[in-house]
């Protein structure tokens, strides 16, 4: 079962959003991207908006981390 993204935050200057995980930069959206990111935080989940933008986002596609024989 997948976890919820958490440890996401970001800060806006004029048209440029800046998006941290755990205080480091992951992301730097500008003009039309910093409004489309904007609009999506007010209508869903921020930490997965954030998440999805950062491309740290599950997909699905991820092994587990076992070794295979």
């Amino acid at each position: 079962m997948a976890h919820a993204p958490s440890g996401f935050e970001f800060s806006v200057r004029g048209d440029t959003v800046e998006v941290r995980h755990h205080g480091r930069p992951a992301a730097t959206l500008r003009n039309a991207a910093a409004r489309r990111f904007l609009a999506d935080v007010e209508q869903h989940d921020p930490q997965h908006v954030m998440a999805r933008v950062t491309g740290d986002y599950k997909r699905g596609n991820e092994r587990s981390g076992t070794r295979r024989p």
